[in-house]
């Protein structure tokens, strides 16, 4: 059964930088990086002032920029100035934006100095993937930005593979289209790959089962095209709906209303229609289940940008810092 252990091993064996730009201003993400450190997941590089870092001997093998002092900080700028100016940024600007510690860390993660950047602790998920948005983008398969959560422990319910069990999309996209759709499916697969694994076993979840409720819906037309498009972009992803959460994950429920679907009672991926229905359903299986959750982790970018809930603990940085690398 998968645990965290082997997230962990799998991350340290990448051997990737992660930038924290919210470090000099956060205890709880002071206190995670102590621990990646202390567990060597990876490389770290912290955003700010070296004498604050300084004080806290646990924190000296990470490495320290300050923006207002860095070498680097005017190449940042200008590869800033160079991916912005077609939206009407000037020099000016860039050598004032650059200095943002979220801006500052997703231009180290675009230039290269970097592999991913982890933040959201202290800051809005605005305010921590605009810098991704506008800078490092998607990748070549993805226009859609989308976030998903890994649940751990679901063998006790009888669900997921592994003990593990991903849902998507459950904080970005509010009411995606069937295009959009289909690249989270996609991006999720290819989330679950990485960190868990797994052969991806896709359910697109509705409120009917394979037209119990009627053809004309538009939310089931909707996933139907959705399903369409992956099966003509990756034909080999494994994939059925739409369908009822009991028919995705109970097999006596399966057997009774989708005898012929070979991802029904045994999906390990659930993907919502909107995000009404994710963000309430991861909650409900989080809550309710008593499991672990992992997230959000935030996919679809060329390089990782990770936005973590303001919420969250230190072990959920920790987490969240094996993730970001194991994404890179």
């Amino acid at each position: 059964m998968f645990n965290l252990n082997e997230l962990y091993k799998n991350a340290k064996a990448k051997n990737k930088t992660v930038v924290f730009p919210e470090a000099e201003f956060s205890e709880r993400m002071q206190k995670a990086v102590e621990i990646v450190l202390k567990k060597k997941l990876c490389k770290v590089i912290l955003i700010g002032k070296a004498d604050f870092f300084a004080q806290n001997k646990k924190l000296a093998g990470a490495t320290v920029i300050d923006p207002e002092t860095s070498e680097l900080t005017e190449e940042l700028a200008n590869a800033l100035l160079e991916a912005r100016k077609a939206k009407g940024m000037t020099k000016e600007q860039a050598n004032e934006t650059v200095k943002n510690p979220m801006y500052y860390a997703a231009m180290l993660v675009e230039c290269g100095y970097a592999d991913g950047y982890l933040g959201g602790a202290e800051t809005s998920t605005t305010e921590t993937l605009r810098p991704a948005l506008q800078i490092i983008k998607g990748g070549k398969d993805t226009k859609t930005i989308s976030s998903c959560f890994m649940f751990v422990g679901t063998q006790k319910l009888g669900f997921g593979e592994n003990g593990v069990l991903f849902t998507a999309d459950c904080g970005l996209n509010i009411n995606p289209n069937a295009e959009e759709l289909s690249e989270i499916i996609i991006t999720t697969a290819k989330t679950a790959k990485e960190l868990a694994g797994i052969t991806p076993k896709v359910a697109m979840l509705s409120f009917s089962s394979f037209g119990s409720a009627g053809d004309k819906d538009e939310t089931i037309l909707k996933a139907r095209e959705a399903i369409a498009l992956v099966k003509k972009k990756q034909p080999d992803l494994q994939i059925d709906g739409e369908m009822q959460l009991d028919c995705a994950l109970v097999p006596e429920v399966a057997k009774l209303k989708a005898p012929n679907s070979a991802i029904a009672g045994k999906a390990n991926i659930l993907v919502f229609p909107d995000l009404n229905a994710g963000n309430i359903g991861y909650k409900l299986i989080e809550r309710f289940g008593r499991v672990q959750a992992l997230g959000p982790i935030t996919q679809g970018f060329k390089k990782p940008a990770n936005d973590l809930s303001r919420g969250c603990k230190v072990d959920d940085i920790v987490v969240m810092t094996a993730i970001t690398c194991l994404q890179a």
